[in-house]
């Protein structure tokens, strides 16, 4: 059972402040007096009717409750501002969101207001605009692309980490959280001998591979050397190294012997039920699945911990990245247009509002205005993992960006080869040169 306390969120926490404190507001109140017409007179407001305005928004909609923040944000400032109209491209789908924008914008669909995660592949073919100069101060950092900003970042990166069932480790007789990698596979022998499967994945979901396969590679390769993509690129390291091998060979591991067997037919969204049916003692993913978790058994009791390395070091995901929301470069030629997305962006990130989201996503605020939101002991411990100046922050294989970013289709192309070296119980290094070869033909292809 998630217990509750109050936890004031705010930039300070990336230098290790964490404060109690309690919110309120009223969004709707906030979002009147923010977007309220300064007219002279009740007459004029009268005759002055807004004028009516139509943007189209397009995000990642895998995670369930992500997806329903945004539309609840949605509702809430059309319901304010009646004059303008969203329409949300946005759908569920297996394909990867990438794939997905690239498939709205090859019929025309691209959206006015869009969640970008690939920025630099998206601002090099001109489909998005710079972030508007009057929006950028409401953020404390803002990683630019070639000099320039183009997200507003939706919050800065959360950790990732093992949720667990405090019932199944007691079952097992796991009475202490481990201190080294080595002492977490033991904990999957305990849980194994009582029966129960001790990890669920979401591998039909491509995107939820990269959990596992960026956990090993923060731990081997990006803690050690952030610069390693670059290099890759330039050919001076390689997938056959043996720093990589080891991070794959692990990840086979863990798969082979410790992972629900069904887990290439289990979607992402359906990784919290069975967790809390019994059916598996962990799940290795970030905040945004407590509220998940909560919703699924009010009554589940669960726990959150950083997974450490071999030598006891705790590597993950919070660097900050180039992502948020972003104008499409069509959206920014309308004045009007510009001006609605500009009032919706401002909208979202009102601290009222913005906690309901951080509160539905466990997220972490990127807005320089304190924010605060309830929260559990599982994002307590996330929250003090992302303070803690102790904790190597990283970023996954596909969020680097300059000199350090990807071919963008190598990620998704690498988690099936990694799916695939599992289900065919293939050689670990063979797979490695499959991938060097892929993304040198990748970098040259792009290179044309």
């Amino acid at each position: 059972m998630m217990k509750k306390s109050m936890i004031k969120l705010s930039a300070s926490l990336l230098v290790g402040m964490t404060v109690l404190s309690a919110c309120g507001g009223d969004n709707t109140n906030n979002a009147a007096n923010t977007n309220a017409t300064n007219a002279p007179d009740n007459q004029a407001q009268a005759t002055d009717a807004p004028k009516e305005i139509n943007f189209t928004i397009g995000y990642a909609s895998g995670d369930p409750a992500t997806k329903s923040a945004i539309q609840n944000t949605i509702k809430a400032f059309t319901t304010a501002n009646p004059n303008i109209k969203i329409t949300d491209l946005s759908e569920t789908t297996s394909a990867a969101y990438l794939d997905w924008l690239k498939t709205k914008d090859a019929v025309g669909e691209f959206p006015d207001l869009v969640e970008m995660r690939d920025t630099k592949i998206f601002a090099d073919a001109g489909k998005i605009a710079e972030l508007p100069a009057d929006l950028k101060d409401m953020f404390d950092n803002i990683p630019e692309v070639d000099g320039k900003a183009w997200n507003a970042p939706l919050g800065v990166n959360v950790p990732q980490g093992i949720i667990y069932s405090k019932k199944a480790y007691a079952d097992a007789g796991i009475t202490e959280l481990p201190k080294t990698y080595d002492e977490f596979i033991a904990i999957q022998e305990k849980l194994k001998a009582t029966g129960i499967s001790p990890i669920v994945v979401g591998g039909k979901d491509i995107f939820h591979m990269g959990f596992w396969l960026n956990k090993f590679l923060i731990d081997d390769v990006y803690s050690k050397d952030p610069d390693w993509n670059a290099k890759r690129t330039a050919k001076t390291v390689s997938f056959t190294d043996a720093n990589v091998v080891q991070a794959m060979t692990d990840y086979k591991e863990l798969f082979t012997k410790y992972v629900d067997k069904g887990w290439l037919s289990t979607a992402d969204n359906q990784t919290a039920s069975i967790l809390v049916s019994g059916k598996a003692a962990q799940l290795y993913s970030g905040t945004w699945m407590f509220g998940q978790i909560a919703e699924a058994d009010p009554t589940f009791e669960f726990g959150f911990y950083g997974l450490p390395d071999r030598e006891g070091k705790l590597n993950v995901i919070g660097l900050p990245s180039p992502a948020g929301w972003s104008l499409s470069a069509e959206a920014a030629k309308d004045a009007d247009k510009t001006e609605a997305i500009k009032s919706f962006i401002r909208f979202f990130f009102a601290p009222e509002q913005y906690s309901t989201y951080l509160a539905s996503v466990n997220g972490i605020p990127s807005t320089k205005e304190k924010v605060t939101y309830e929260t559990g002991e599982q994002m307590k411990t996330a929250l003090d993992i992302i303070a803690d100046p102790a904790v190597t922050k990283s970023l996954a294989i596909n969020n680097w960006w300059g000199d350090s970013q990807i071919p963008p289709q190598f990620r998704n192309w690498y988690y099936k080869l990694m799916q695939d070296l599992v289900a065919k119980d293939a050689n670990v290094a063979e797979y490695m040169k499959h991938a060097d070869t892929e993304y040198d033909n990748e970098v040259k292809a792009n290179a044309q």
